[in-house]
This record gives C-alpha cells, structure tokens and sequence, in this order.
C-alpha cells in the first residue's frame, strides 16, 4: 500500500474526485458488542475507552461523547464533519474508524486502537529525537498530510498530542475534530492555542 502512494505517477482528476466524494461502509456496531476496559483519554465532549469487541475478538478505541455537550457547546457540524471524514478515509498512518453508532445520550467512534501512546508522551521521556528518527516521524507525518490533501481534507490540529505511535513503531494522525473538506480555501480560526 506505500508504494502505491508514493508512486510518482499522477493520479487522473476523475479518481481524485472519486477518492474525495466516496464514503466507505463502515461495520454496523453497537454497545453490546463491547467488553469497556480502561479510559485511553478524556476530551471536552467525553472520553475515549480501550475495549474488547465480541464480534470480531479485536481491541479498539471506543470515542464516546456525550449528545447534551455536543448541543450545549454548537459542536453538531464538528462532531458529523469528523464522522463524514474518517468515514473517507484509510491510510497507515492514520488512526482508521471501523465505524460508528448512537444511543439516546451519546455518539460513539469505533476507532482502531493505537497501543504506542502519543508521540508527545515518547518526546517528554527522550527529551530529543535523533536526526534519523526525527526524519522517519516527519516522513510518515508528510505522507499522510499528501493523501489527506489529495482527498482536499485539511487537518488544522497538527501537534504532538495527537500522532500516536503503532506497536510497529509507525505514526499514526489522530482527532479530526479540526479537520475540514475545503474546495479553495478556509477561514475559519482553529486548533490549539498552545
């Protein structure tokens, strides 16, 4: 699959457009089929649950946000933005939602789980990547920035917090919520402060 990405061959404007308008099926859960284990993170709107799915023996991370945060804070377009998109999209280095559901009091994101932790956790233990490794991150950062451009989604959150790193060693882009299909050009005023 990174062969074919990195593929100097252009893609003609046809299978671009049907790379940026198609939308996968995604699987048809429900919260049954999850055993919840430990809390992977906490957000505004929720948090983010370890679980062991009973359908397919698999772990993910289970996003779960809460309806009345949503409305309470106008985060509706954000929240159905996200879906739409990670419903696009699949690529290594990106963190890939296996699909997503509802109940009365809130949304859930069925999202692969990463088991690395965030790149932010790695670069506060080693103070400093090396050259090489600094190279390698970056690397895979910009590959999966190509094929999010390719597709004309922007991400606007990039930072450290949200790459997570796979068992492999590889990058993997997290969180969304920022992200936005943009035709020309945005104004919108976004990310973290920080």
């Amino acid at each position: 699959m990174l062969r074919r990405m990195t593929s100097s061959k252009p893609a003609a404007p046809a299978e671009e457009e049907n790379v940026q308008m198609k939308v996968r099926e995604k699987r048809h859960f429900e919260l049954g089929n999850f055993e919840l284990k430990e809390t992977l993170g906490t957000g505004t709107f929720g948090r983010v649950r370890l679980t062991a799915c009973n359908t397919d023996q698999k772990f993910y991370a289970l996003k779960m946000l809460k309806k009345v945060d949503i409305l309470r804070l106008k985060q509706v377009d954000h929240i159905k933005s996200e879906v739409r998109i990670l419903s696009m999209i699949e690529h290594p280095f990106i963190v890939n939602m296996a699909g997503h559901f509802q109940n009365d009091a809130a949304l859930f994101m069925v999202i692969e789980y990463v088991q690395g932790g965030e790149l932010y956790s790695h670069l506060r233990r080693e103070v400093r990547f090396n050259d090489e490794k600094a190279k390698y991150y970056a690397a895979e950062i910009v590959l999966a920035f190509c094929y999010l451009h390719g597709a004309k989604i922007i991400y606007r959150d990039l930072k450290p917090e949200n790459l997570l790193i796979s068992q492999h060693g590889h990058v993997k882009v997290t969180d969304f919520g920022f992200a936005k299909i943009v035709e020309d050009r945005t104004w919108t005023l976004c990310g973290t402060p920080e």
